[in-house]
């Protein structure tokens, strides 16, 4: 979710759900240690509860970013080694640190030692030729043995050579029985899965057999789909705001953020599938896509295009 899941994008999804963990895009360890920490790592103190997405292989780096990470106020730390990115496997890290388990070990353990929120790990089920269950559990066992209780799964193999990221969230085919499977050999473990999830009816149907789901595009492309997570999910009494509450909400966030000198189409370029599926969802997204890049523009906007929707509520 590389510039998707931005603090403006995370303010807005809790607006949505007050109880969905949320997850920052990765930021390598690298740049936390000699880049600009409000700018990597700043967020609004509703987004709680939030999660540190860390990129990298070097232990001794991976502690230091997660110690800052912690002093930050995040509520977990956690480890990619799911993105199958050229970019990303240049760095040596990511998916490809699959084949070395021992190192992934490592670098849990040198992020246990110096964090007390959890340290969870987000993979794939296996990488090129290296896909079979037996090997999935040794790699399991073995990061298990750095202290690692959490294990979020996409439940897709990552061709490290000839797919592109977003052919490798498509063509390698879902296996959510391995997950399963998983699951009932190690009860211990807390096990989420990932993957072509896209309605709440397939949520529940995952908890059945796993802990916990993470939902990625699917939520972005849909956030209104996370309104029931908190009473169907959390169990929590009482409704979500209304999409209308949910605008009018952010408008006086982004009111507020561009006093600060952010640019406005940095926050709306997140919030335009908001109604998806409903009429007037179309003028909706050009509005704030026409409108928002425009010198001078408004957080104003934002309630002028959703007044579209409401004038083609009120026709029909």
């Amino acid at each position: 979710m590389m510039d998707c899941t931005d603090q403006h994008e995370r303010y807005f999804l809790r607006l949505i759900s007050r109880h969905a963990v949320l997850y920052t895009e990765m930021v390598t360890a690298s740049a936390i240690l000699h880049g600009d920490l409000e700018r990597l790592l700043g967020f609004n103190e509703e987004e709680h509860p939030v999660a540190l997405q860390l990129g990298g292989s070097d232990p001794g780096d991976l502690a230091a970013a997660a110690r800052i990470g912690t002093d930050f106020g995040y509520d977990e730390i956690n480890l990619n080694v799911g993105c199958p990115s050229d970019r990303v496997q240049s760095g040596g890290f990511g998916a490809c640190l699959m084949a070395e388990p021992e190192l992934v070990s490592a670098c849990v353990s040198a992020m246990q030692e110096v964090t007390t929120v959890p340290v969870t790990v987000k993979t794939r089920i296996g990488i090129d030729d290296q896909d079979s269950y037996e090997a999935l559990c040794e790699f399991v066992e073995r990061v298990r043995g750095g202290g690692c209780r959490t294990f979020i799964f996409h439940a897709r193999k990552a061709w490290l050579q000839g797919l592109s990221p977003k052919e490798n969230r498509e063509i390698p085919p879902l296996k959510y029985e391995t997950v399963y499977r998983l699951k009932a050999d190690y009860p211990d473990l807390e096990v989420l899965i990932n993957g072509g999830i896209r309605t709440l009816e397939a949520v529940s149907e995952q908890l059945e057999h796993v802990d916990g789901v993470m939902m990625g595009r699917a939520a972005y492309e849909n956030p209104y789909l996370l309104a029931d997570v908190d009473t169907a999910i959390y169990g929590e009494a009482g409704g979500a705001r209304s999409r209308r509450e949910v605008v009018t909400a952010f408008a006086e966030y982004a009111e507020r953020q561009t006093q600060r000198g952010a640019r406005l189409h940095q926050m709306t370029r997140h919030i335009t599938g908001l109604y998806s599926g409903i009429p007037g969802a179309r003028r909706w997204r050009r509005h704030l896509t026409e409108e928002a890049v425009k010198d001078r523009a408004s957080p104003s906007l934002i309630e002028e295009a959703a007044n579209f929707v409401d004038d083609c509520a009120e026709a029909a």
